[in-house]
């Protein structure tokens, strides 16, 4: 397997379900070997708006394709500006080297139209992979757009049907949907150890606890030995005294979480992330008894609050709600370089953590180099000066 697709090692302390998914990549990669063995298609998804439900129920592999390297972006830059998101680079990066097992096993790749650049790369994707665009109305709260994303899942139903030559009966899709309510509450009881004033995790660790690959029984296992293991235990005193940090804006691919190791290395304790790799897509299930599922999976899709949608209110209604529940000190905004929707949307978060939520504010605009680093560290240190309790 590449390097840059490699799991850190598991650190000397750790055990069990942190060692389990410490070697990740490895697990999910063994996965779906096996599951391509028995002649299950591997769909890859590039962002959380893809109802992994879906793929599920038509017996697929479901496995986010996102890039978290900055090895990659150099050979995605013969081709795309340099003046772009490092998550599409490093992603494009790893289809141009041919250096991502599972888009390299991939039967099927879901894209789906978020931001401008993620459409026009697409493009270019597309002139040798799989590809179904899954268009995404951008008004939430329209009930036309609405609709419109319904027939946007049924044809993706269909291309999922047609890839494996089988119907997806309501029974697979229930099933599935239960399957990832599973999941989904599984990680929001381990994400909820972080409101204690002492977690037992730090922010890092929480984020390890996920997987490429959703739906796997090894690693609901293993979220609920965690649970098992860490209910009612508390964190080391030092961590009691650290600045409680509620991280927001755009995900952190496997890979790119330098600004988390930042934050937590300086003294703070990322109690919170409300991005789509932290709590966002999992606050919602859906509701399985619903009579049309597939209107069900719509609606708890449609709703996530990312910075695409206008206006995207939701977003301000959750880091409200986070900030009740998990009580930070102070919220960080992480934007990558040249992502638009989160750079502009970065003014109204400010505005409303600072009037509203009246706690200390701070934006860091970065990419995947380490080179800032430094300067971050500093930002971040200067902020904690000011939201020490």
């Amino acid at each position: 397997m590449p390097a840059c697709c490699s799991s850190a090692p598991a650190p000397a302390e750790a055990a069990g379900p942190l060692a389990h998914f410490a070697r990740m990549i490895e697990n999910c990669y063994e996965y779906a070997a096996a599951a391509k063995a028995q002649g299950r298609p591997v769909v890859g998804i590039l962002c959380e708006y893809t109802p992994r439900e879906l793929i599920l129920a038509a017996g697929g592999v479901p496995v986010c394709l996102c890039g978290g390297s900055a090895a990659t972006i150099p050979a995605a830059e013969e081709d795309l500006p340099a003046n772009l998101c490092p998550l599409i680079k490093s992603t494009y990066g790893y289809h141009v080297q041919g250096s991502n097992p599972f888009l390299e096993m991939a039967d099927l790749v879901v894209a789906e139209t978020t931001c401008d650049g993620k459409k026009k790369m697409y493009e270019l994707m597309a002139q040798r992979r799989p590809m179904h665009v899954l268009e995404l109305p951008q008004k939430p709260d329209d009930a036309v757009a609405f609709e419109h994303w319904v027939s946007e899942l049924v044809s993706l139903k269909r291309r999922l049907e047609a890839l494996t030559g089988r119907e997806i009966p309501d029974s697979a899709l229930r099933a599935a949907i239960e399957l990832m309510n599973r999941e989904r509450g599984l990680r929001r009881r381990l994400a909820e150890l972080m409101k204690a004033d002492n977690p037992p995790l730090t922010g890092r660790q929480l984020l390890a606890l996920k997987s490429s690959i959703s739906g796997q029984e090894t690693d609901l296992a293993q979220y609920e030995r965690a649970l098992a293991e860490l209910a009612g235990q508390t964190g080391p005193c030092e961590r009691a005294g650290r600045t409680r940090v509620l991280l927001t804006g755009v995900p952190m691919a496997h890979g790119a979480e330098r600004v988390l190791d930042i934050i937590e290395s300086v003294g703070g304790l990322v109690v919170c992330m409300e991005s789509c790799t932290g709590v966002k897509p999992i606050m919602e299930d859906v509701d399985a008894g619903a009579n049309d599922l597939l209107r069900a999976v719509a609606a708890k899709y449609f709703h996530l609050p990312c910075s695409v949608m206008t206006p995207n209110m939701g977003r301000l209604e959750l880091l409200e709600r986070l900030a009740n529940e998990y009580r930070p000190h102070c919220v960080i905004d992480l934007a990558w370089q040249a992502c638009l929707t989160y750079d502009v949307e970065s003014a109204r978060v400010r505005d409303f953590v600072r009037e509203e939520l009246r706690l200390p504010y701070l934006r860091v605009s970065t990419d995947y180099s380490p080179s800032d680093s430094a300067r971050i560290a500093v930002r971040v240190e200067a902020l904690f000066e000011t939201a020490r309790p």
